[in-house]
């Protein structure tokens, strides 16, 4: 059980959720999830948990950051926490993000509330001395998230946007590939985007760098048990069916099949 310590807008779409949080929960590493229970408010009576990812973890504090956008049922039931208020959460769960030692210079690219999955990757770059880049997108300027964290944790920040063209395909390659040429990034991280997935598959392929998604499904247990989170993958040439949930959230880029 945790404890609500602010829960504010970021923005007209986006809330940051604090909380205080138990030793256990802050072991999460970057990647794993939490299940959260939201609470029953008037008409909001949200059945099952909600699966997500942890934004960013403040051992010294004891804090656990979540970022989420309001889009139904449960996240809108979840903007109605109060300071001082309990709140039901159940993890670290999934299997996070690895890191191998000769990955150096990290690029992660990611749009939207997808940039809460990856920013505790910038926590542990900033940590272990290795060098990451961010592309941030949005639909504007004024929906761009974690900007400042990313720069904040020493991460090289590019920012682009719907609303001047900058976040297009073509143009979002190019940078891409000038990022891979220029700095010599080492490997790939992406999260929720079927855009992304392909454009980072094709780059990984061309250019022979790893790289690893995080990926967003409907879960109903978070433990593995009730098959609900399956998907299709493509392991070792063959078509395999993996659970979000305990096999992942985190896959391997070029195995995972877009939709």
């Amino acid at each position: 059980m945790c404890t609500v310590i602010s829960n504010e807008s970021v923005n007209d779409q986006y809330k940051q959720l604090v909380l205080a949080a138990p030793e256990p929960a802050l072991q999460a590493e970057p990647g794993q999830f939490f299940h959260l229970l939201c609470p029953q408010h008037d008409d909001l009576t949200p059945f099952l948990r909600r699966p997500m990812s942890v934004y960013r973890i403040d051992q010294d504090n004891n804090r656990l950051y979540f970022l989420y956008k309001i889009t139904g049922a449960g996240t809108a039931a979840m903007s109605t926490l109060q300071p001082g208020d309990s709140f039901n959460v159940f993890g670290p769960l999934g299997r996070g993000f690895w890191l191998k030692p000769a990955w150096q210079n990290l690029l992660v690219v990611a749009r939207g509330v997808g940039l809460a999955t990856l920013a505790p990757l910038a926590q542990i770059a900033h940590r272990e001395g290795r060098r990451l880049f961010a592309i941030c997108s949005a639909r504007s300027p004024e929906y761009l998230l974690s900007v400042e964290y990313f720069r904040e944790l020493g991460a090289r920040v590019h920012c682009v946007t719907d609303s001047d063209g900058s976040s297009n395909v073509p143009a979002v390659e190019k940078l891409i590939r000038d990022l891979i040429e220029q700095q010599g990034i080492d490997a790939l991280f992406t999260c929720g985007s079927n855009r992304l997935l392909k454009l980072l598959q094709k780059l990984g392929r061309e250019y022979n760098l790893p790289g690893e998604i995080a990926l967003e499904q409907q879960m109903a247990c978070g433990l593995g048990m009730c098959y609900c989170c399956v998907r299709t993958f493509v392991r070792d040439g063959k078509r395999v069916d993996l659970r979000v949930c305990k096999e992942g959230p985190v896959f391997d880029l070029q195995e995972a099949i877009a939709w």
